[in-house]
């Protein structure tokens, strides 16, 4: 009688563990990706307006060329960490050998694309004359490391779907002092401008990838996994990866339009929706280290064929999600006068940026559930579904998006419409975790 209370609790521990073992690593691995284009600004913006304004526009296409394949980590992780439940480590290898194969075909595939036509991209951005050799100078090399770069994604899926998110830390730690010093030496003293920054990237980006190749590698050799490109493997992990994309695509295209609605509403509203956007960025990441977590656990306990502790370790980590985007959303609060005078000390901007700050202060627990359900069905390969949901979302976040403006809704309405556009994911998720059609088990769904 005095055992059983402390079963469930135990279990709750045990969850606890496993989350904040695999979250906290992921999240400083998240956190460091974006410094990687920090510290190209820094260093850049010294040599001049234009060469800043051209990184700008480069970075920017280089970014969306290659976020666009996250899948490759998403769908990776879940494949990878089903076959570690079912205790077939050199199928869980193999399986990710497919991925990096994939993104080894992919990442060349859209180099052989932005090299001819980088002038023709950065025209399209609007890049100024000034502003644009640099551009097309920054982009072209850089797009030599955009194979690496997608062989990190694929790599780092490997490496969560084996549970360990540490190495993931490490390489990305390491990359981002690496890409530091090595664009400082070849920018100011090779004398090589925005070029050698770029030379820079792709050099850190070429020894991260070969730094998780080795490590992948070596837990090949170990379990006698082989090597080779299997064409059934790549191909199953691109149709497992397509529905992600879609969902990718769709959030993209969510963000783009709030972005443009935004500039429809004046330079003080686009100035403030910029801010209060690049904080709703920094947000997610601490949302998505959980989101990551869940992918890893819970491919593991389905590959396991533990079903009811897949929904066990679901409903726990949905209570961390709703914690955690509380704690956030009372940080952005108490924060909001410090906050805003880091980003500008224009008094209009700040009036606009003030009351939307509000509304995402008040929305990041549904966005803690969001992340969180978005991760267990990524963990449970329900790619489909999620892909489906998502274009529920953008056909509803639309035109209540496009309405802002004509009816003079301002910033604070477009930020409202965010939350609907959140509150929409968040039932969609919540009604399949609730169906339990996404709890397949199995080494394979």
């Amino acid at each position: 009688m005095t055992q059983a209370p402390a079963r469930p609790q135990a279990a709750r521990r045990r969850h606890d563990r496993e989350i904040v073992m695999l979250a906290v690593p992921a999240f400083g691995a998240l956190v460091a990706e974006p410094l990687f284009v920090m510290a190209d600004s820094a260093i850049v913006g010294h040599l001049g307006t234009a060469q800043l304004a051209g990184l700008g526009v480069a970075s920017a296409l280089l970014v969306t060329s290659v976020s666009v394949f996250v899948f490759l980590a998403y769908a990776t992780t879940a494949a990878v960490a089903r076959r570690v439940g079912a205790g077939d480590l050199p199928a869980a290898i193999r399986q990710g050998m497919d991925g990096i194969w994939l993104a080894l075909l992919l990442g060349a595939a859209v180099m052989a694309v932005v090299l001819p036509t980088a002038p023709a991209l950065v025209d399209l951005f609007g890049a100024s004359e000034t502003a644009a050799p640099y551009a097309v100078t920054y982009l072209r090399i850089s797009s030599f490391g955009i194979p690496a770069m997608l062989i990190v994604l694929a790599a780092t899926g490997v490496l969560r779907g084996l549970q360990n998110t540490r190495t993931p830390l490490y390489v990305a730690v390491a990359g981002f002092v690496a890409n530091g010093i090595l664009n400082v030496v070849l920018v100011y003293g090779a004398g090589l401008g925005i070029a050698g920054s770029a030379w820079g990237t792709v050099i850190a980006q070429c020894g991260m990838a070969a730094v998780y190749l080795a490590v992948v590698l070596r837990g090949a050799r170990q379990h006698g996994a082989s090597l080779r490109p299997d064409a059934a493997g790549i191909r199953a992990s691109a149709q497992a990866g397509a529905p992600l994309l879609v969902r990718t695509l769709s959030l993209r295209a969510i963000l783009l339009i709030a972005t443009a609605v935004a500039a429809r509403l004046g330079d003080s509203d686009i100035a403030a929706h910029q801010i209060i956007l690049s904080l709703w960025s920094l947000l997610a990441f601490a949302l998505d280290a959980i989101a990551i977590a869940g992918q890893a656990i819970i491919g593991r306990y389905l590959g396991a064929g533990d079903a009811q502790g897949a929904r066990d370790v679901c409903r726990r980590m949905v209570e961390w999600g709703v914690a955690v985007g509380a704690v956030l959303g009372v940080l952005v609060v108490l924060a909001r006068p410090v906050f805003l005078p880091l980003f500008t000390s224009d008094s209009a901007v700040k009036d606009a940026a003030l009351p939307a700050l509000i509304i995402v202060a008040l929305s990041q627990p549904i966005c803690g559930i969001v992340f969180v359900l978005d991760g267990v069905l990524m963990g449970a390969g329900d790619g489909p579904y999620l892909a489906w949901a998502m274009l529920v979302t953008l056909a509803v976040f639309t035109p209540a998006a496009l309405l802002v403006p004509v009816l003079e809704g301002g910033l604070t309405a477009l930020w409202a419409t965010m939350t609907l556009m959140m509150a929409v994911r968040m039932l969609t998720l919540w009604l399949r975790s609730r169906s339990g059609r996404w709890v397949v088990t199995g080494a394979a769904r």
